[in-house]
């Protein structure tokens, strides 16, 4: 079995592919948006199609760890482009719904993953299988996906010198998160944990994965058998003082519709519709 990690320097998003002969997964696959500009492309989805094709692999499962609200997903254009199944966690419809009425989300946009995934599921992908690990607390739809000792645990947790994921979003919970946290700690000390996102610190490069015994032992929020209490009051004490991502309306707009920009009208145009002061005074 193979992974190979592409980075999304704009997002600091990996992007993971599972190899086992000709059968593949893909896990949370980034599709471009220039905020600036406005100017979504699908660049970095084509050069991973490239790389798909000229391995002539068969990929069985698009992934996605969370909805997340920093990247848009290229998870819709690549379901047209590969015929895969897109499949996130079930807690995706709370966050739907919690969004629902801003977003204008209609009853088929609620349908548009092919597959709802819960604790313990497992997917079939031929040569392997993946199991699904609930791990929610960052957001309420976030999984764990584990494949022999690799497990992609999208943004639960981050490198050891940077911790770990804010928990202040519609559904997130940092007691949760400690829990989700802890599964992932009673893996084997060698199971190798892939990242969704590094922010690399001091000008090291970015990290694709870290172990559970070194995040066991380093991690800058839970390492050395850090109480959940202390943990709590910690990220509690951060997301206090976070400014919301730059990209959140526009992931949180395609990616509850599985990442599928919003259609375009009589002139071929697309447009976001960004509520105003939803964070703020109204």
């Amino acid at each position: 079995m193979e992974v190979s990690s592409f980075f999304h320097a704009d997002t600091g998003t990996w992007t993971h592919v599972v190899v086992e002969g000709r059968d593949a997964v893909l896990i949370d696959p980034v599709l471009d948006f220039d905020a600036r500009s406005a100017v979504a492309s699908t660049r970095s989805a084509d050069a991973l199609l490239q790389w798909l094709r000229e391995r002539q692999l068969t990929v069985h499962w698009l992934l996605e760890t969370h909805a997340h609200a920093d990247h848009i997903s290229a998870g819709a254009y690549l379901k047209k482009q590969l015929g895969a199944a897109l499949a996130i966690g079930a807690g995706i419809v709370a966050v739907q719904q919690q969004f629902a009425d801003v977003i204008k989300l209609d009853a088929r946009e609620l349908t548009v993953f092919d597959r709802l995934l819960k604790d313990g599921d497992e997917l079939p992908a031929n040569a392997f299988s993946v199991t699904v690990i609930a791990t929610p607390g960052h957001t309420a739809d976030s999984l764990c996906y584990r494949i022999g000792q690799h497990a992609f645990i999208g943004d639960t947790l981050f490198a050891p010198d940077v911790g770990s994921a804010r928990c202040d979003f519609p559904g997130g919970s940092a007691t949760q998160l400690f829990a989700s946290m802890q599964k992932i700690l009673q893996l084997p000390d060698d199971t190798l944990l892939h990242l969704c996102h590094d922010y690399p610190v001091n000008g090291r490069a970015p990290r694709s994965s870290t172990t559970v015994l070194e995040q066991r032992r380093s991690n800058i929020h839970i390492g050395s058998d850090r109480p959940a209490s202390d943990y709590i009051a910690l990220r509690q004490t951060r997301d206090a003082g976070l400014a919301v991502p730059v990209l959140f309306w526009p992931s949180i707009i395609c990616n509850l519709r599985g990442g599928e920009l919003p259609a375009a009208d009589a002139q071929d145009v697309r447009y976001l519709n960004i509520p105003l002061n939803y964070f703020g005074p109204h």
